[in-house]
């Protein structure tokens, strides 16, 4: 009797663990791709981000002179049309220096530093941005960035494009051994670099972007601005992308 109950048992766990493991080995003939797409678009928000760096050996000094370059900025900014909810400083550092900075002799001074970013919905404006910045005493230009205010639908149309890649991939490579495309059995969005995973811009001083390659292979660019504008700043364009893997179900 003993052995009878030992017996069930084990073959009670055997029935469970079938029933609680994974499911059964799924057979059915099966393509498996990836799909990317690339939706460029011309901003519509530029975000430019300053550097204030000043200097003095009397510290109250070195602060005087970043708050005047500063109060200069943002009376040419205000002069531009920049509303005040669009310009914000985001750091101040104060840093003593000497010539060793090791042993800390002969002091140099005192450095003050300060960042103060402006948003821009106007891309015409950003040369002149740029220009009045600089003559009021400006001493970096961090960065230019390029985004969009309707990245949502972008990045909807680019998933599209890039399941449609897919599907149009699958096909080509089914029909080569004889097959066909069935339904999507399974379906995986990629994450790459980049804000989201489909965000990628660049920028710079006189920099329009270089070509970039794709493993499959849509590419659709809105209107964009002339090449030929003879401006210091390049608007350039977004990039937002989308990457996918899809499993198809063959069919002979």
């Amino acid at each position: 009797m003993k052995a009878f109950q030992t017996a069930l048992g084990a073959a009670m766990l055997v029935l469970c663990g079938a029933a609680w493991g994974q499911a059964p080995f799924d057979d059915r003939p099966k393509i498996t791709v990836n799909g990317e797409a690339v939706v460029n678009v011309v901003p519509d928000k530029i975000v430019i981000n300053l550097g204030i760096e000043s200097w003095d050996p009397d510290i109250t000094a070195a602060k005087q002179k970043n708050s005047s370059i500063l109060k200069r900025t943002l009376d040419a900014l205000r002069d531009l049309g920049v509303p005040e909810g669009d310009m914000q400083t985001d750091h101040l550092s104060i840093e003593p220096r000497w010539e060793t900075e090791s042993h800390r002799e002969r002091f140099i001074g005192h450095f003050v530093r300060n960042s103060l970013s402006v948003t821009l919905s106007d891309p015409a404006k950003v040369e002149e941005l740029v220009t009045r910045a600089l003559e009021a005493g400006v001493n970096y230009i961090h960065g230019i960035d390029f985004e969009t205010t309707e990245f949502k639908e972008h990045r909807e149309k680019a998933r599209e494009m890039a399941l449609l890649a897919a599907r149009e991939k699958a096909e080509k490579m089914a029909a080569v051994l004889g097959q066909k495309v069935g339904a999507p059995l399974q379906i995986n969005e990629g994450y790459g670099g980049g804000y989201g995973g489909f965000w990628s811009s660049w920028y710079g001083w006189g920099y329009r972007g270089g070509g970039q390659g794709m493993s499959q292979n849509v590419m659709q660019n809105a209107p964009s601005v002339p090449e030929d504008t003879g401006d210091t700043v390049a608007l350039g364009k977004i990039a937002i992308r989308a990457n996918v893997s899809v499993t198809f179900e063959l069919e002979r």
